[in-house]
């Protein structure tokens, strides 16, 4: 089949791949703009951009998709296939063109632009991969089919992407063949059981050491390895990546530094966490123990914010 991609981010890299290396024909990809990255704010191509170029497919990058389309109209495409573009399509895009997408979650939990992190902030002990039909209202297609997969203590944002979106690509094979031989059937989603992931901001990224330790615990594994969860202490915003639960018990305000003695251990809401992944301003992101080595940011005493 020709198919046009759409996708933006490594997720939909993975798929992405996995249809460069099957018998279907990419006439056009489809991926947000480039975008400023990092303390220089260097121009940087999403890795969705990146690997159609190495394979000489071409690349449309329209800063708006509704405001104009006619790349993908013009490439004649038997099929649209979405994962994790970022922009809701134009219904007159979808009337004119089949389409389905390959969603990070398992509908109608999650939908929106981040149902992989939301699902860690949760805490959830499973998620899955979605592929659906897709309609004007966000995510509420017709079900094709779905695989779950359990979520380990040991997860975060980088491996649990991964791991769906390997799924997601194998799933991606199976529905094409069938739909190929014309025998895809669907079934609704529950309305009565929908649930949002709204696209994160950076309020989303802030930590609040007010929160339970397993709540702080699962919004940094919902947020590592990018971007990191960010608070303030003694005037600076610092990073942090990953931390653990503790059960020092102390009576003191949340956000209260309890040791930097080779632990950086900060009270919350209800117990403490264990911070073990930090960066400060102008340095890379460092392993606490390193950190603490020499540092005079941090004391004893001083309050996260």
């Amino acid at each position: 089949m020709r198919i046009v991609f759409m996708g933006t981010p490594d997720f939909a890299t993975t798929i992405l791949e996995r249809l460069l290396h099957s018998d279907h024909d990419i006439v056009l990809v489809v991926s947000q703009p480039d975008r400023p990255i990092g303390r220089k704010r260097v121009m940087t191509p999403p890795p969705v951009k990146t690997l159609s170029i190495s394979h000489k497919i071409p690349v449309f990058q329209p800063e708006r998709i509704r405001d104009g389309y006619q790349p993908i109209i013009d490439a004649k495409a038997d099929l649209l296939i979405t994962a994790a573009y970022g922009q809701m399509l134009p219904a007159s895009l979808l009337r004119a063109i089949k389409a389905i997408n390959v969603h990070g979650s398992l509908l109608p939990a999650y939908r929106g632009g981040a149902p992989i992190q939301y699902a860690l902030f949760d805490g959830c002990e499973k998620t899955g991969v979605t592929i659906m039909t897709m309609k004007m209202k966000m995510d509420s297609g017709d079900i094709i089919c779905q695989r779950e997969t359990k979520i380990t203590d040991q997860d975060d944002y980088g491996t649990l992407s991964a791991r769906l979106a390997q799924i997601g690509a194998d799933l991606l094979m199976t529905v094409l063949e069938t739909y190929e031989q014309g025998t895809i059937q669907t079934f609704p989603q529950d309305e009565r059981m929908v649930t949002y992931a709204r696209t994160l901001t950076y309020e989303d990224e802030a930590i609040d050491f007010k929160a339970s330790s397993r709540d702080i615990v699962n919004r940094l594994r919902g947020l590592s390895p990018l971007p990191g969860g960010h608070a303030m202490i003694n005037g600076i915003t610092v990073k942090i990546f990953k931390a653990t639960e503790t059960e020092t018990v102390e009576n003191a305000l949340p956000g209260t530094v309890l040791s930097t003695t080779k632990r950086l251990i900060v009270k919350t809401g209800d117990h403490a966490v264990d911070i073990e992944s930090i960066q400060i301003p102008g340095k890379k992101k460092m392993n606490v123990r390193d950190f603490l080595n020499g540092q005079s940011l941090i004391k004893c005493g001083d309050l996260f914010t």
